[in-house]
């Protein structure tokens, strides 16, 4: 059976974020992510979590910044990430050291890295192997802790530059790292418009040749071309949901989306009917022969 993660950055966006966990949670959500908590004390986030029954399962390392008011500002900066900027590696490591405090406070067992935009006239492998060097640090520091750190191709339409945009180049520094505590989140909206095939796609990096693991840690969803509910767009997500519960999808599906009703008032909660279908397609009995 899918397990459905709330997004708690994207979605019930017509209540403050503090109000969203109470929301998520009335429509039937058990677990929530959200794209940032450095603008929140982790005691408190942590409190609403608990008020509520919900679990954290993912939030993102800060996009920049040395201290903590800074990692709370850098999205409204511009800032994706800096994992693959060279020069950059002590804020990369005062980022890190953060989203494990937080990690360990909401005893959330992942962490989305970003990778950052890749700055003009630098050569990718000088890139690449920053990269590969920052993830090998973080996952050593985030191992001990029992978390693990998970990288995402970004489609280059939404976030031009950024530097880790297709599957392929995600499951290649993932094994060339070499830790068990790095994988990949693999987000269907930006893989079908940077790839398309999911169907195949998930095939491949679920249910990896010759008896390998996969290296897929979550799963995130959206309507596509306007990232809407997952019923909205060109993609079939049923079929989607069944392939994933076929192929034994162990963990969350977080729904990264925006209610194609934007702030309205119950624009998340109306839109629910698609969840409502697919957790009801995969608990009814198969139809006999």
């Amino acid at each position: 059976m899918p397990r459905f993660a709330a997004n708690l950055s994207l979605q019930y966006n017509e209540v403050p974020f503090l109000e969203r966990f109470a929301a998520a949670a009335l429509d039937g959500f058990a677990a929530v992510e959200y794209l940032f908590p450095y603008a929140f004390d982790a005691a408190a986030l942590a409190a609403k979590l608990h008020a509520h029954g919900l679990r954290q399962v993912l939030f993102n390392a800060p996009p920049g910044g040395s201290e903590l008011s800074a990692m709370a500002s850098a999205w409204e900066r511009a800032e994706r990430g800096t994992a693959c900027l060279p020069g950059r590696e002590a804020e990369f490591r005062a980022g890190i050291t953060q989203a494990l405090h937080y990690a360990q406070a909401l005893r959330c067992p992942r962490v989305h890295v970003m990778a950052g935009l890749a700055p003009v006239g630098v050569e990718r492998a000088r890139l690449q192997a920053t990269y590969e060097a920052n993830l090998r640090w973080a996952a050593a520091q985030a191992a001990p802790l029992g978390v693990t750190l998970l990288i995402e191709a970004i489609n280059g339409r939404d976030m031009p530059g950024y530097f880790l945009q297709r599957q392929a180049d995600a499951h290649a520094t993932v094994q060339a790292v070499g830790s068990a505590h790095l994988q990949v989140l693999m987000d269907l909206y930006h893989c079908q418009i940077m790839e398309g095939d999911l169907s195949a796609k998930l095939r491949q990096y679920l249910a990896p040749p010759d008896g390998q693991a996969s290296c897929v840690g979550h799963i995130q969803i959206a309507g596509v071309p306007q990232r809407h509910e997952p019923d909205v767009g060109e993609l079939n997500y049923d079929h989607l949901f069944a392939l994933i519960d076929n192929l034994g999808y162990p963990g969350w599906i977080g729904c990264e989306y925006r209610p194609a009703r934007g702030t309205a008032p119950g624009a998340t909660h109306d839109g629910l009917g698609w969840r409502d279908r697919a957790l009801a397609a995969s608990t009814a009995p198969a139809a006999s022969a």
